[in-house]
């Protein structure tokens, strides 16, 4: 005969606060006695709140139950519980999967390790295995669980010898690096970036946690660091507890890398090439010959610009690689931190634009994980000619992959009193310098001519360069 289930619902242990601290789950009050709701004539109560990291087994007992009766003593019972709509399996000592709870809680709220409120409702079916009935459904209950995850921080610091001169202390507040991290919550990218140089061999650092550094006490409980006093490895374990310093062997810059799910390392020594290639869309991603120049060999920037289209509607998507040609080189969205500007991050890795076809001027940041798209609304010619007021706009011609124009008379066009180019009628994107090899912020342009045509690619050679008739 099947038995009366037992189901209640749990009170809050305490009150998560809207900074979602952990400190009060590390101390819970103490709850009240779970009240039981009806199942039937039977009757379901609910366990306590599951701390899943306590888990060790493959299920995971959410409620003890007491079955309503029924008169078919030949039909066996089984039942589910529901959550939101969603029905698992739960067999009659109130034990479900472990994974269908951790992958519900996790799909809905996500991983951070905060107690979750689940409503949930538990289904009695009669079955003589041919034919199966639902006999009963529960009243509402609440199934209490805080997902298993370590502590991660909102953000992450590097000190260490290798910011030490004869005047600051290198393990201080004042000079702690941060670490690049994306917007997403950190449950859900728990990657956090930070490059560095080193000058001298054998170098110690360690990771201060964000808090530590709010509240100025970088030495704090929850200080990073590798298990082993000066270990040198390029890659290994991190641990919060007893954390020792580790070491970078020679001099050079680096990339540091942790991903603080698992609590792991990578450090990877970096050396800019002079270029990085685009490719995408605009070609059917067949071509790389748009490139973008470094401009910063210490921190990885590059800049220049681009032309996107969409010819075959797949979306306005591109990737760069730092060699040509080689795809296991590529850098996509995954590098990125931070998009600004047009630029965006696409969820099948790509990176894209959101306004539309056009000229783009980039700046990406590959130490810092930043990348800036500006569109070019007006690509323009100001100087001597106009006295500076105002701009000769270009048109851009896709076929040359330049922008033009032609001055016609009365227009004496272009003067060697000096001109310049600049992007959307202002001065903080603007070319000038030689015509053979224009540079960002260059001097004035003392060339006269009627017909000038730009070309800011780099897709034919490996500079931003004009004409000028």
């Amino acid at each position: 005969m099947i038995k009366k289930i037992l189901l209640g619902m749990t009170l809050l242990m305490s009150m998560v606060s809207c900074t979602e601290d952990y400190t009060d789950w590390a101390n819970p009050q103490t709850n009240p006695e779970e009240e039981a709701v009806s199942f039937g004539n039977g009757s379901v109560t609910p366990e306590g709140v599951i701390n899943l990291a306590d888990v060790t087994g493959d299920k995971v007992k959410v409620a003890s139950i007491v079955a309503p009766t029924s008169t078919k003593d030949t039909y066996t019972p089984s039942f589910k519980i529901n959550f939101d709509g969603q029905s698992f399996d739960i067999d009659a000592d109130g034990n479900m999967a472990k994974a269908d709870l951790v992958n519900y809680i996790t799909g809905k709220y996500g991983k951070r390790p905060k107690e979750r409120d689940i409503d949930a409702t538990l289904d009695a079916w009669l079955s003589n295995g041919s034919t199966a009935a639902k006999m009963a459904t529960s009243e509402t209950f609440q199934v209490k669980a805080i997902p298993e995850a370590p502590v991660i921080e909102e953000g992450y610091y590097l000190v260490g010898d290798m910011f030490t001169t004869d005047d600051v202390n290198g393990w201080t507040k004042g000079v702690a690096k941060a670490f690049n991290h994306s917007d997403k919550d950190v449950y859900e990218d728990p990657v956090f970036t930070v490059s560095f140089e080193t000058t001298k061999a054998d170098q110690y650092w360690k990771i201060i946690p964000k808090k530590n550094i709010d509240a100025d006490d970088l030495w704090a409980p929850g200080v990073v660091g590798p298990k082993v006093d000066g270990d040198d490895s390029m890659t290994g374990a991190l641990t919060n507890g007893d954390a020792k310093a580790g070491k970078i062997a020679k001099a050079g810059k680096y990339k540091l890398t942790i991903n603080m799910m698992d609590y792991s390392y990578t450090i990877e020594e970096v050396n800019y090439d002079p270029f990085i290639y685009f490719i995408g869309s605009t070609d059917g991603w067949k071509s790389n010959d748009q490139k973008l120049a470094l401009v910063d060999d210490a921190k990885g920037v590059y800049t220049g610009y681009v032309y996107l289209a969409d010819p075959n509607a797949a979306g306005f998507e591109f990737k760069f690689q730092r060699a040509q040609g080689n795809w296991e080189t590529a850098i996509g969205a995954g590098t990125f931190v931070s998009f600004d500007g047009a630029a965006i991050g696409v969820d099948n890795g790509n990176i894209g634009v959101n306004a539309g076809e056009g000229v783009y001027y980039m700046d990406v940041n590959l130490s810092e994980g930043t990348i800036t798209a500006t569109k070019i609304e007006t690509m323009g010619m100001i100087g001597g000619f106009n006295n500076w007021d105002g701009d000769a706009v270009m048109t851009w011609n896709a076929e040359e992959y330049c922008f033009e124009a032609t001055f016609e008379a009365p227009n004496v066009g272009v003067t060697a009193d000096g001109w310049k180019f600049r992007v959307n009628g202002d001065w903080a994107i603007n070319l000038g310098g030689s015509i053979n090899n224009l540079t960002a912020g260059g001097d004035n342009i003392t060339v006269a001519g009627k017909t000038v045509k730009l070309y800011p690619t780099r897709k034919t050679k490996d500079n931003i360069y004009c004409t000028v008739e």
